[in-house]
């Protein structure tokens, strides 16, 4: 079945003359309509001006529902009798940090930043209004399932998917007399493991290609920021162990720089990567046989982690400094968790190691 899509400045409407049979959660809406006009509304929040927006399309005197956003910025895939157009709200922007480091950063600040993925999915098929239900349920829980796969920073987890929206539309059987035939209808017939594996690769690719769209990609600074680690404190701590020179700007300068440096180096970045991983899944009590609760002296994969990161940066003298930083603790590493602490206790060594080398 053939529909319309319908461009304003305020605008995108979805046409169908045939009717679609929809579940959505949308703005305006009964939650199961049968309806001619899918909208997204640039009214953000707003249920009556999306309401009259809508009614301000050439197909309004059609019966509608309307989702109010903030953007319409959108794309559309196709996939045999599977449609799915992905709508697309961002406040965030990748900034330069440094020639070689980016960072993602939003005007409104992380508190009030937002990115909204939401779908529109159309299937062309006449469905019951149950089986559109398990639908839409299928669709949330594999697009949850999706995201939580990305391991985004923290931070940006936070602002996702906080107003995203979904719509799953179906044809309307129709009698022989041409009315709409919800109750008496003949439904197609569905192979749910094959619609479900379609429909997983679907969300797959759509979050993928709206991330691509928007430019958003996350970097070492990015997991940082997440963990609530700065530059400055990791320059700060550095300091603390200072002995037999004066702690001038011009150092810390320095050791800022080696800091940037050294989170160029992709062994570095990829020591402090499995780190934090590794953190989150034994805090998070992921694997069964592994307790951290009290930092057991048994464990010393993170010592590990951290000799490895300061022999990386700056030979094998570091290594001996690490030891100095580790048991020492200063300044942010004594707050942080058990594999933190090292690996940014081994950071930490291996700059000041490699600046009072050169």
């Amino acid at each position: 079945m053939e529909f319309n899509i319908i461009e304003k400045d305020y605008g995108i409407c979805i046409n169908n003359p045939d009717y679609f049979l929809a579940f959505s959660d949308f703005t305006v809406s009964d939650g199961i309509d049968i309806i001619e006009n899918v909208n997204i509304i640039k009214a953000k929040n707003d249920f009556n001006a999306a309401a009259n927006k809508a009614e301000t399309f050439n197909q309004s005197q059609g019966s509608y529902i309307a989702q109010a956003v903030n953007s319409i910025d959108y794309f559309q895939n196709n996939y045999d009798d599977l449609t799915i157009f992905t709508f697309m709200e961002n406040d965030v922007v990748i900034e330069d940090f440094t020639e070689h480091l980016k960072v993602a950063n939003s005007p409104k600040g992380f508190a009030d930043a937002r990115i909204n993925l939401s779908h529109v999915f159309y299937i062309d098929k006449v469905i019951s209004p149950k089986d559109l239900l398990k639908i839409f349920k299928i669709i949330t829980n594999i697009k949850a399932k999706a995201l939580a796969e990305m391991a985004l920073p923290f931070h940006i987890q936070n602002i996702l998917n906080t107003g995203d929206f979904l719509a799953v539309l179906a044809n309307v059987a129709q009698s022989k007399n041409g009315n709409l035939d919800v109750n008496n209808a003949e439904f197609d017939e569905i192979n749910w493991d094959d619609l479900k594996l379609r429909i997983e690769d679907a969300v797959e690719i759509s979050l993928e290609d709206a991330f691509k769209h928007l430019k958003l990609t996350f970097g070492i600074l990015d997991y940082f920021v997440s963990e609530g680690i700065l530059i400055g404190d990791l320059v700060d701590a550095g300091m603390e162990l200072v002995e037999g020179v004066e702690v001038t700007e011009e150092l810390k300068d320095k050791m800022e720089a080696q800091i940037l440096k050294s989170l160029t180096d992709i062994n570095v970045i990829a020591l402090l990567v499995a780190a934090m991983r590794t953190e989150q899944d034994l805090t998070g009590n992921r694997i069964r046989e592994v307790d951290v609760s009290d930092d057991p002296a048994y464990l010393y994969t993170d010592e590990v982690l951290g000799l490895a990161i300061s022999n990386q940066i700056a030979g094998t003298k570091a290594t001996f400094n690490f030891k100095r930083y580790d048991e020492a603790k200063p300044g942010i590493i004594y707050g942080l968790p058990p594999m933190l602490d090292d690996i940014f206790a081994g950071l930490i060594a291996g700059c000041m190691s490699k600046i009072f080398e050169e």
